[in-house]
């Protein structure tokens, strides 16, 4: 069993010069394009205790918005009410960020503290949006890091032939019915899409 970074770093070589340059403190011009491009992120942040969580967050194209190359303004979009990421923020204030880019092997880690923020300058820069956000989380960037693409490659994620068919899985209604132990009908997968939309 590995227990400390000794330990750890006998079985890894140094990293490469390079990976260690390549950390920012800030968003460079090809930060900010990435952002601008991506649709998807995952936002992970620990409260107190073992409290932890990885959540995703998804809009069009550019939804998260860069104010200066120091912050990222990130709309809190409807979710499940359960809060665990904004509990997280205000315990540590401290949030890790995975950008993706459909088709693009890249990623884009983003460290950094967090803010809720519900003041009206700040909602306002999402009234083009479907639904005006309730606070928005507000990033002070610490660290930007572009990722090598090789976790992509190796899964394939965005290939044709690796896209799995939905029917694979009992519908989330199914699925959900079973882990709660509900008497209610199970509802359809198509129920639950329409639900979805209704609710984004």
């Amino acid at each position: 069993m590995i227990v400390d970074v000794e330990g750890l770093r006998t079985l890894y070589a140094a990293p490469n010069p390079r990976a260690v340059a390549k950390q920012l403190n800030q968003l460079d011009v090809h930060c900010r394009r990435f952002i601008a491009l991506s649709p998807f992120l995952v936002i992970a942040s620990g409260g107190s205790g073992l409290a932890l969580d990885a959540s995703p967050r998804g809009g069009e194209p550019g939804f998260v918005k860069v104010a200066d190359r120091q912050t990222l303004l990130v709309p809190d979009a409807q979710g499940n009410n359960r809060l665990d990421t904004l509990t997280n923020i205000l315990a540590t204030g401290q949030v890790g960020l995975i950008f993706l880019i459909p088709g693009v092997d890249e990623t884009l880690r983003i460290n950094g503290t967090a803010q809720l923020r519900d003041e009206t300058e700040f909602l306002e820069q999402f009234a083009g949006e479907k639904k005006l956000p309730k606070l928005v989380v507000e990033i002070a960037v610490v660290e930007a890091y572009l990722h090598c693409g090789k976790a992509m490659m190796r899964s394939n994620l965005w290939s044709a032939e690796s896209r799995v068919e939905r029917a694979v899985l009992p519908s989330m209604g199914q699925m959900l019915k079973d882990q709660t132990n509900s008497v209610a009908p199970a509802e359809t997968q198509e129920e639950m899409v329409a639900q979805y939309i209704r609710n984004m």
